[in-house]
């Protein structure tokens, strides 16, 4: 199993181009489902997720391929497609729940695993369910399967006004996938706002999707009868962005984020200028500098456009090392502070109680081994090491090859003391 071994107490000083998001690319690798012609995507990250992805898909029956440099994949998925995602296939990814929509929407029927992926707390299907329940799907849960299929009688999904009972980035998605195929209208009422969000109705509507209101809580799709093939870039990764700035402030220094979208990280950039980083954005990149210890900043998270639950644990490793002291309260997810036991191997000062984290901000970190225990927390570690006296092994990193990019590679690239040990 892999790991990284960090030499801390470099400041980083370049550039680093950030790839495309991981929570774009999932659910726009499903919505190739929703049409027999080919779709070509450019700037698809490099991760263990999106090859994960493209193994279900490839299993299903649909023809990938690779090419070019630059994050470049096609897909066809025929009209002789098996809607099957076993579990071997999804066990891994809670984002396979994505292919229900689409594979219901157009085949009129799916069998698709619950879903797995990071142990961060409860992230329920019943939403999905129940929305696509209201479109006419008839759905029964049996052995760990979803097995989705349409009365008798019908061919295709019909609209519905669905509102969730929570705000739910994965359901949001399903439903506008779904619904771009379905009868008549649908409206989307509590939908989420996250930019992955409008990204993908970008790419619905290269496809042929008649979708308004993205990016609002309220969103209606007029139900069209084909989709056909088209050409989309998936967006840069926010959270990627938003950690290699938490990594500059904690450590110090000047880098410039290629492609990183200012507007995406609106909640963290205003933080960390509190704590007393410099954040410049550009057309195109975001420039930050930082020197001497940060101020500790308390936060709560919340849907976007509050501050990201994804951004909660490397925003805590800053201030682990920042004066003063700070609160972190955690309203999206019930599990996910167990990065706190490992930043305490480390010399972190924190205490938590329920949802809320205490930090004291200490002078120094020392190096030690840590355990990664979910994507986020993996990241959280990698900043803390950077800053950490002497040597930090962080190891089951296969965690953070489910969502960061070459991110060992991008971090020695700008000055970092940083390799991967097989």
């Amino acid at each position: 199993m892999d790991k990284l071994r960090i030499t801390g107490g470099r400041p980083l000083h370049g550039e680093v181009t950030i790839s495309g998001a991981k929570n774009a690319a999932l659910p726009e690798l499903c919505a190739t489902l929703l049409t027999n012609e080919q779709v070509d995507l450019a700037n698809v990250p490099r991760l263990r997720d999106v090859a994960t992805m493209r193994l279900l898909l490839d299993n299903m029956g649909v023809r990938t391929e690779t090419h070019g440099e630059r994050g470049g994949m096609s897909f066809q998925a025929p009209d002789t497609l098996n809607p099957e995602a076993p579990y071997e296939l999804v066990k891994t990814m809670r984002a396979s729940v994505l292919v229900l929509g689409p594979l219901l929407a157009r085949f009129g029927r799916a069998k698709v695993s619950l879903p797995g992926g990071c142990a961060i707390g409860s992230r329920p299907v019943d939403q999905h369910i129940k929305g696509l329940q209201a479109m006419g799907a008839e759905i029964t849960v049996d052995h760990g399967y979803m097995i989705a299929s349409l009365p008798q009688g019908r061919q295709r999904l019909h609209g519905a006004r669905i509102t969730t009972d929570m705000v739910t980035v994965t359901g949001t998605e399903n439903f506008l996938m779904a619904a771009a195929l379905a009868e008549g209208e649908t409206v989307l009422e509590n939908a989420a706002q996250e930019p992955e969000i409008p990204d993908l109705a970008e790419m619905l509507i290269a496809m042929g999707a008649k979708i308004e209101g993205h990016g609002t809580s309220k969103i209606r799709i007029q139900g069209v009868d084909r989709l056909h093939g088209g050409h989309h870039q998936v967006v840069a990764d926010r959270i990627e962005a938003g950690t290699f700035l938490c990594a500059v402030a904690a450590t110090g220094g000047d880098v410039i984020l290629r492609h990183a979208r200012a507007e995406h990280l609106d909640a963290v950039i205003d933080k960390l200028r509190e704590a007393g980083a410099q954040i410049e954005p550009g057309d195109g990149f975001i420039r930050v500098r930082a020197s001497g210890r940060m101020k500790a900043q308390s936060f709560r998270t919340t849907e976007y456009p509050g501050f990201p639950t994804d951004m909660q644990a490397q925003f805590m490793a800053l201030n682990c090392i920042a004066q003063g002291a700070s609160k972190v309260t955690e309203t999206i997810f019930e599990n996910r502070f167990m990065h706190v036991n490992e930043m305490v191997r480390l010399g972190a000062h924190i205490q938590t109680d329920g949802k809320v984290a205490v930090i004291e901000g200490v002078d120094r970190l020392q190096g030690a081994t840590v355990m990664a225990t979910d994507l986020r927390a993996s990241a959280s570690l990698v900043i803390a090491g950077l800053v950490a006296e002497g040597e930090t092994i962080v190891d089951r990193i296969y965690h953070l090859d489910r969502g960061y990019d070459q991110m060992e590679a991008k971090l020695r690239g700008i000055g970092a003391d940083i390799e991967r040990i097989k």
